[in-house]
């Protein structure tokens, strides 16, 4: 008879050590506590228990799909088969027997975690789930009873395995009670049958109606703090311990909700350094909860500096994590807890793969480092070097396969024009395709430069040496990412007359640039909603696009070289700094994406006018899409709904993130414009009082260069030099923002795509091609194609996306081992290049935009952030991009951590006349809240001492622009409110 529930008391071990009845992580568990480590009481529901409840619901589901059978079919009895195990009970003596060990293992008050883990599918099962033998790539792999593990790339497929862990596919309840016990069990059995389990399984090429679950029922620790270590640093494989540590229980190490401390002990010295942050929240039971889901507690005040762990209990956990590697034989991630009397528990332990780690002159590579496949053969100490410092402000976070493909299809055919336009032969073009065709990189969802390749690439133009140092500084390369010198100053000298030659013929050719692009926009109006007249014009415009783009960079190269120059005469005449030079800047014609910011606040302006509507607006209870409708259709007079339809029609492509495919604009929602003029609403900004504030900056900046050069020819030479520079800032805002509308079209051709895919049933959903590449998209209609089942493939591009969007940011600067495939060269990826840690207090970056001014951080990581919150509040980023323009407009400064002189963040500064700071590193760690001043001439900000600080309401009340949290301080040491004159 088949054991339905199995304990270490029924069998002496031998089913629970058994990975092709219990699953990995359960035989790992029991191999482990037979071994003498502290495991934690547990009890099993092997795959057999699984097989028969879902043998007893057969007679009530839909018929087997038969061989063969499409993936609508199999994904339809699936669902059927998970809703009937939810809703289905346990057999009477089953649920007797789980009390029973229910109360053996956690006593009858106390706790336990159900946790489901896929076993490997048992081959020849038929309807009847008899099973035969486990499915494996090649080995059975289960733990054996002595505790060895045969090889890990020999391990049956299931989760928890080597081979694939299956993560994120089957459930898990924590703080389960007796009363909790049976729904826990029938929704792990259920997970069988998630439906992103289901399509995971159908894309790797397994048979979903095949899936078997079984279940562990363990008493639930109640740990004080939870770690995750790993005997190999992730990063490297080095022979470093790696310990992360937090509050509560481990789930909020796991997934990265609870604040993390961070510990690394070297075997060979015993030293222990620790990277320690300051905790607000750990996870565990709610406050008064018998049982249920953890939760975010807050971590007490007195133990929010404290370390997690001391050095003692790093050791001791370093040692555990060793310990639990020698049983097993590879390298092993572990997790475990530490209750309130100090005992360490051990909970889970799996494989870790590492890249194998780089060996220095003369010490052999160490052993032991598990990989998925054979460990391949040394590379060497060569790296390759990955940079986002300013493709951040473009891509931020995790983007999409769809967005990825895009920009990477941009880059190789715009960079192709421009090194065409700038004299690079052909032939050397086409023989580094493969270059133009990496020029990014997709890192766990990340867009990264690969700066290798734009040193080969730019190299090949002479005048390159006259702006490489500006242009390292502007991506943000430091170190070793640096590039070498390619050419001589003569030959330099020599293609000098042809950039000279380039110069003066950019402002012709960008206005046919110009031209050009707002016909391709008036011609996308007329465009049908066929997928053959989307495709085609589609494939129209990027070729087009391609044979036009490099203009724009052209005018990037000659900013730079004008940049430099206008630096170095300032420098040489005056021996002030960039400063000035940066003032000098403002004023001028309005560039596009000026003008979308004006066209917002003249609709903000008509919208104020009129009592009733400025109130719906400014109310948060108010349903924005209803309102909007109201106002396009002119309810509230013919000049608002005008203005709000011309605003979409001309500036619907800006928004936060507008480069990314996955997110919507106005385009798509224009009732979000409500949210972006908001806080211009109740601030009663006007167009001419931000034109008036332009003005004012640029004649102080003129009044400094007066007296800092009273030499007239010099100041009129420095004067053109800054006029030319703040003609060719507008290009770039002019054509930044064709590259918004570029995108925008894009996303409208793939969105309308996306449509028909879901109403023919190819997707489940039109927003699913955000996880599809553009020729994915494309060839389903085409017949280009190469994958039939884009839903499985949507499902697994989409877990893998959530899963990368929970990592940490990684650094702006990064190098990875060559000559490895990059899924064993990116785990041994490593910072390139440290901040200068200053001895005076400040945080210093470039200053880009003047003026000092004091106020309160807001500090935000989410750009949907409500504007509102940043009125009178001093922005604080990782980055920005156009669409940030809104909040921008309520801040009264900008410090952020990326960014150059010409960086968005630092030219929209300049415009509205607010101070900023730009690349500035770790920016972010400024406390939300914390009153700050910035010098927005010299660069720095300072964290203010509560001597300093105004005494003001913590949380002013935002009214029309009569209370601020900011005050300004001019040059002669008074302080005035709001958007008072800056210094």
């Amino acid at each position: 008879m088949t054991e339905l529930v199995v304990t270490t008391a029924t069998d002496g071990g031998e089913v629970l050590a058994d990975a092709a009845r219990v699953g990995n992580k359960f035989a790992r568990q029991e191999v482990l506590r037979r071994a003498g480590f502290r495991v934690p009481e547990f009890f099993c529901l092997p795959a057999a228990a699984f097989d028969e409840a879902l043998d007893a619901l057969r007679p009530s589901l839909p018929a087997e799909p038969a061989d063969g059978a499409d993936r609508a079919q199999v994904e339809s009895w699936c669902a059927a088969a998970r809703e009937a195990l939810v809703g289905a009970r346990l057999p009477v003596a089953l649920a007797e027997r789980i009390r029973k060990e229910f109360a053996a293992v956690a006593g009858p008050e106390g706790l336990v975690a159900v946790r489901a883990c896929v076993v490997p599918a048992a081959a020849g099962a038929g309807a009847d789930g008899a099973a035969d033998a486990p499915e494996t790539d090649g080995g059975d792999g289960a733990d054996t009873a002595d505790g060895a593990d045969t090889a890990d790339t020999a391990e049956a497929i299931g989760e928890d395995s080597a081979v694939d862990p299956f993560a994120g596919m089957s459930d898990s309840f924590l703080y389960v009670d007796e009363d909790g016990l049976e729904d826990a069990v029938l929704r792990c059995w259920a997970s069988a049958f998630n439906p992103q389990a289901v399509r995971y399984r159908t894309l790797r090429g397994l048979d979903p109606l095949r899936a078997r679950v079984a279940v562990g029922i363990q008493r639930m620790v109640l740990g004080t703090r939870s770690f995750v270590a790993f005997t190999r640093d992730p990063r490297d494989g080095a022979v470093r311990r790696v310990v992360a540590a937090a509050y509560g229980i481990g789930e909020g190490v796991v997934q990265e909700k609870a604040d993390i401390d961070h510990f690394f002990h070297d075997p060979a010295t015993d030293e222990v350094t620790a990277l320690t942050v300051r905790k607000q929240w750990s996870m565990g039971l709610p406050e008064g909860a018998a049982a249920g889901a953890p939760v975010l507690l807050p971590v007490a005040g007195e133990l929010a500096d404290v370390p997690v762990l001391d050095d003692g209990q790093v050791r001791a956990v370093a040692e555990l994590a060793a310990r639990v590697e020698e049983l097993f034989g590879v390298p092993q991630d572990i997790e475990g807890a530490l209750t309130e009397d100090g005992l360490v528990h051990l909970l889970q332990a799996r494989p870790l793969v590492t890249a194998p780690p780089t060996a220095t002159a003369g010490t052999a590579p160490a052993t032991g480092t598990a990989t998925a496949d054979a460990a391949p053969e040394e590379p060497g100490n060569d790296q390759v070097y990955w940079g986002n410092h300013n493709i951040t402000e473009s891509f931020p976070g995790v983007s999409g396969a769809l967005t990825f493909s895009q920009s990477r299809e941009f880059y190789r055919r715009s960079f192709t024009d421009l090194y065409r336009r700038m004299g690079v032969p052909e032939s050397w073009v086409r023989d580094n395709a493969h270059r133009l065709a990496r020029m990014v990189g997709y890192l766990e969802g990340q867009v990264y430069y690969r700066l290798d390749d734009w040193h080969a690439l730019h190299g090949q133009m002479p005048m390159f040496e006259l702006v490489r140092r500006g242009w390292e500084q502007a991506m943000g390369i430091t170190g070793p990412a640096r590039g070498e010198r390619r050419w001589s100053a003569p030959a330099v000298a020599l293609a000098l007359p042809r950039l000279a030659w380039r110069s003066a013929l950019h402002p012709w050719q960008v206005k046919s640039f110009l031209r050009w692009w707002d016909r391709q926009m008036a011609e996308a109006e007329t465009i049908g909603d066929s997928p053959e007249e989307l495709i085609a014009f589609y494939r129209r415009l990027w070729e087009r696009a391609g044979e036009r783009w490099g203009v724009t960079l052209v005018n990037a190269f000659i900013a730079l070289v004008v940049l430099g120059a206008g630096s170095v005469l300032l420098r040489r005449w005056t021996g002030e700094g960039p400063q000035v030079l940066v003032g000098l800047m403002g004023g001028g014609r309005e560039n596009r994406s000026l003008e979308a910011v004006r066209a917002a606040m003249g609709l903000a302006e008509l919208v104020g006018a009129v009592p009733e509507l400025r109130a719906a607006v400014l109310d948060d209870a108010s349903d924005p899409e209803q309102l909007w409708q109201q106002i396009v259709e002119g309810h509230h007079g013919a000049a608002v709904g005008d203005a709000a339809r011309g605003y979409v029609a001309r500036y619907g492509d800006r928004a936060l993130h507008d480069l990314k495919l996955e997110e919507p604009t106005p385009r798509q929602r224009p009732w979000t414009v409500l949210a972006l003029i908001r806080p211009l609403v109740r601030q009663g900004a006007t167009v001419a009082a931000n034109r008036a504030d332009e003005q004012a900056a640029a004649r102080k900046a003129r009044e400094r260069l007066h007296e800092v050069l009273p030499n007239p020819v010099r100041r009129a030479v420095l004067l053109g030099v800054t006029s030319l520079a703040r003609d060719l800032a507008r290009i770039r805002e002019d054509t930044r923002f064709c590259r918004t509308q570029l995108f925008g079209l894009s996303r409208d051709v793939m969105w309308r795509l996306g449509a028909e895919l879901a109403r023919t049933g190819v997707l489940d959903d039109a927003l699913d091609v955000a996880d599809l590449t553009v020729e994915e998209v494309i060839g389903a209609f085409d017949g280009t194609g190469t994958v039939t089942d884009l839903r499985a493939l949507v499902a697994l591009r989409r877990t893998q996306r959530e899963r990368w969007a929970k990592n940490p940011q990684r650094p702006a600067l990064l190098g990875t081992p060559a000559g490895l495939p990059f899924a064993r060269a990116l785990p041994g990826a490593s910072a390139v290049g440290t901040a200068a840690a200053a001895d005076d207090g400040l945080l210093r970056g470039i200053g880009s935009s003047g003026g000092v001014v004091r106020g309160r951080a807001k500090v935000v990581l989410d750009p949907s952030t409500d504007p509102d919150l940043a009125v009178g509040r001093i922005l604080v980023a990782r980055e920005t991009d156009p669409g940030w323009l809104f909040l921008m407009m309520s801040a009264t400064g900008m410090v952020v951590e990326r960014g150059t002189l010409l960086s968005h963040t630092a030219i929209t500064g300049r415009l509205l006349g607010v101070p900023t700071v730009v690349a500035v590193p770790g920016a972010t760690a400024i406390p939300d809240g914390a009153w700050i001043e910035i010098d927005g001439a010299a660069g720095t900000v300072r964290l203010l001492p509560p001597s300093e600080q105004p005494a003001e309401p913590d949380e002013p009340e935002v009214s029309d622009g009569t209370a601020s949290a900011a005050t300004t301080a001019p040059t002669d040491g008074t302080a005035t409110t709001e958007k008072g004159d800056r210094t």
